[in-house]
């Protein structure tokens, strides 16, 4: 199958639009080659959008355009130039007209999930949950630790940083993260600062082929790289969390949203921002 040109068009970010159109393509194996036409508010800008479409049309193939348009005469001009050159799929007409039908109510064809962002407290709230989480990475920080929703710990390059950026800027939650450390394994229990608040805290694992895989690219040729180092890290921090009875899982094959999903389901922060 040749390579298919894909677009996203939206006329605000273009997040929604891209996150749409990846997950349904993840169900194929196919070449693309993706093109995201983000911010397409106007007339003027949708006339550049079909004629960059068209252009790509004349390979041959059909492009495939993901598109989350809010603005109707915006939507009209690429549906016009398009309609007979290009495979388009409209996430509001398919999924939001049905849905005012059905409730019986207009939508407020808002365009994207940060517009007015000055008004908008869970905007607000995310910013200082990335700011709380960034002031807590690697156990930088004990104050305040009781406003944290989540805390993970587990062995260095085990996942803990990324994981916790991701649960604030797509959960708006206050993530915190410790490092579990030799100095920690030779007390053979948590960090003293951690234990009023077990209910919170969540263990990260990692095989230690693989961390010792991704410690060389920080250090190359040290101890903490070093593989047996990584094995003796691992099994120490793992019988660590189950003496605590603390809830862990293994990062090794799993992406950062899966781990940030596990993590919501066993930990089930009240308060959740999207």
């Amino acid at each position: 199958m040749s390579n298919r040109t894909i677009f996203f068009v939206s006329d605000g970010t273009g997040i929604t639009a891209e996150t749409f159109g990846n997950a349904i393509l993840a169900q194929f194996s196919i070449e693309t080659s993706r093109i995201r036409l983000p911010f397409t508010d106007t007339v003027d800008r949708a006339y550049a959008a079909v004629r960059q479409i068209n252009h790509a049309a004349e390979s041959g193939d059909k492009p495939i355009v993901f598109t989350t348009l809010v603005n109707a005469d915006v939507l009209r001009v690429i549906n016009d130039g398009c309609q007979d050159k290009c495979m388009l799929l409209d996430m509001f007409s398919t999924f939001v007209n049905p849905l005012e039908l059905e409730l019986g109510v207009k939508s407020n064809h808002r365009i994207g999930r940060f517009s007015d962002v000055s008004k908008s407290k869970a905007y607000h709230d995310r910013i200082e949950a990335i700011n709380f989480s960034l002031a807590h990475d690697d156990g930088q920080s004990n104050k305040d630790l009781e406003q944290s929703d989540v805390i993970l710990i587990g062995v260095s390059r085990s996942g803990k940083t990324p994981t916790s950026l991701y649960l604030a800027m797509q959960y708006g939650l206050k993530a915190s993260n410790y490092p579990l450390i030799p100095e920690d394994f030779e007390r053979q229990h948590l960090p003293p600062a951690l234990l009023p608040h077990k209910q919170k805290i969540f263990g990260l694992s990692i095989q230690p082929a693989r961390l010792s895989e991704i410690r060389n690219e920080r250090r190359p040729n040290s101890r903490y790289a070093d593989l047996a180092n990584c094995r003796m890290e691992v099994a120490e921090a793992e019988a660590m969390m189950r003496r605590a009875g603390i809830r862990w899982l293994s990062t090794t094959t799993k992406s950062i949203e899966e781990i940030a999903t596990t993590i919501l389901q066993e930990i089930r922060p009240g308060r959740l921002n999207y």
